[in-house]
């Protein structure tokens, strides 16, 4: 019994550093946008008292929340869940962190961007595993007489 009780402990210790890992994240973007607690909480629909406590890493919000908390500070919802436990970290790309956090773009154009991106990776990822013949330096030329005679 004293290993269920250490690892009860263990578990409890963990969700309360993701609580407060998203907590300070939250609060830094929150500052970094210049927008107070009340005004956050009113425009993610969230009590202000609910926030202050996220903030403080007293409560772990769910996914919802974290999403309506993203769409208010104009970051991406996944980062939000990476930090608070709920997603693991995809693979480390500085083009997709610097669309993530981007707070030029809206969540939609950020979406976008990210499967475009993602399409030309897997793309070139295939492209790559196939036999090569010929050098590629012609490939982008093929690529686009391919477009235009498709349409």
């Amino acid at each position: 019994m004293p290993q269920d009780e250490n690892l009860a402990a263990v578990v409890s210790n963990v969700a309360q550093t993701a609580a407060q890992d998203i907590g300070t994240f939250i609060r830094t973007q929150r500052e970094a946008a210049q927008v107070s607690v009340r005004q956050l909480a009113e425009k993610a629909g969230v009590s202000n008292p609910y926030l202050s406590q996220i903030e403080r890493g007293l409560r772990k919000p769910s996914a919802d929340v974290l999403q309506q908390i993203a769409k208010a500070l104009r970051v991406s919802a996944e980062v939000l869940y990476v930090r608070a436990g709920i997603l693991e970290p995809s693979e480390a790309s500085e083009v997709r962190d610097a669309i993530i956090t981007d707070a030029a773009i809206t969540e939609r154009q950020k979406q976008v961007l990210l499967d475009i991106y993602t399409s030309f990776c897997q793309q070139n990822e295939a492209v790559s595993e196939e036999p090569t013949t010929e050098a590629t330096t012609d490939q982008p030329t093929l690529e686009i007489q391919q477009f235009n005679e498709s349409y």
